[in-house]
């Protein structure tokens, strides 16, 4: 009997030194020098903002960031929610406000009410839970080249007008994030009659590219002298090439906006650095981003170079993402049967 009894206390020790030792393994963890990021592709990239902004956290605070590319900001959620509770990522990076929802519904993300949110306007903080928090918008916009001779178009009505017969580059809304942009914006202003516009302007496109970056390339080759794109592209010529020669189109009735977000993952296992890393985007890193991504930082207290002179902000039209989330695929097919087949 006292066998038994000494046997049960050597293994009630031992469990509880084995329940000690993965308790400390796992604070250690939590509490490691470390960080693992989720990005999409652009942030990570040799002309993105990642290379310059990830040594200046690493060296101001001490922690090392594990940065993991994606893809775009479509795979990447869909690689963190498909992981679900097994996602290395402690963060999120750079999901949009037209797909929060998506993230929503995952139930992966928790909140985090940044200190720094009092410094960026309300409109643009689209998740009232704080899972997702804003770090960068844009406004989709026309770009033209100002030596074409064009007369200039002041309106979304206006590109319907003959006289744009083959000079517009248009963006396919069931590959591109910009041409979904084109898509919701032209909704934002036409509501059901949308469609009416995408069948007028569509026949006074040159083409519709399948993605941004052979659009633009077709515009700037001189192709055709408008190109669905932001208000925030004519940045980049100013600063990289002293031009002002393409300039962003600003229409009376609004223009629609895209909303970049960063997210903490419930399960993350190194938290207080996640929420520094925020904190940091939001603040010293916000200059850098709004740059790399040829778009407008969300802190209001940033100072941007004399270029964004060359960028104005319209007004902003937003539509909620639940509304699309139930919407989307409904309006792709209804584009789909009325542009292509």
């Amino acid at each position: 009997m006292k066998k038994h009894c000494f046997t049960l206390v050597i293994l009630a020790l031992l469990a509880c030194s084995l329940f000690a030792k993965g308790a400390a393994e796992t604070i250690a963890k939590e509490n490691s020098n470390e960080l693992t990021l989720y990005c999409y592709d652009t942030f990570a990239s040799e002309w993105g903002s990642g290379p310059t902004l990830i040594p200046l956290f690493e060296e101001k605070t001490g922690i090392k960031v594990n940065v993991i590319s994606t893809g775009n900001a479509v795979e990447m959620l869909n690689k963190a929610i498909l992981e679900g509770d097994n996602c290395p990522a402690d963060l999120v990076m750079g999901i949009s406000d037209d797909t929060a929802s998506k993230a929503y519904s995952s139930g992966l993300f928790a909140s985090y009410e940044s200190p720094v949110l009092k410094d960026i306007d309300e409109d643009l903080i689209f998740d009232k839970e704080y899972r997702l928090l804003p770090f960068d918008y844009g406004a989709f916009a026309f770009v033209y080249d100002s030596e074409s001779g064009i007369e200039v178009p002041t309106s979304l009505e206006d590109l319907k007008k003959d006289i744009y017969k083959d000079k517009i580059i248009l963006i396919d809304p069931r590959t591109s994030s910009v041409g979904m942009g084109l898509l919701i914006w032209t909704i934002e202003v036409y509501g059901e009659d949308y469609l009416d516009w995408w069948k007028a302007v569509g026949k006074n496109a040159l083409t519709i590219a399948d993605g941004w970056s052979s659009a633009y390339g077709l515009f700037t080759e001189g192709e055709a002298p408008i190109v669905l794109s932001y208000t925030t592209s004519p940045v980049y010529h100013v600063l990289w090439e002293d031009t002002t020669r393409y300039q962003a189109l600003v229409f009376d009735e609004g223009h629609s906006t895209t909303i970049e977000s960063i997210g903490i993952l419930k399960n993350a296992k190194n938290r207080a650095n996640a929420e520094k890393f925020i904190d940091f985007i939001l603040t010293e890193g916000q200059k850098e981003t709004a740059i790399a991504n040829s778009m407008y930082p969300v802190n209001k207290n940033t100072e941007l170079p004399s270029a964004y002179d060359y960028a104005p902000v319209p007004k902003l039209l937003h539509l909620d993402s639940e509304v699309i989330a139930q919407n989307l695929e409904k309006w792709l097919n209804e584009w789909t049967e009325a542009m292509v087949n």
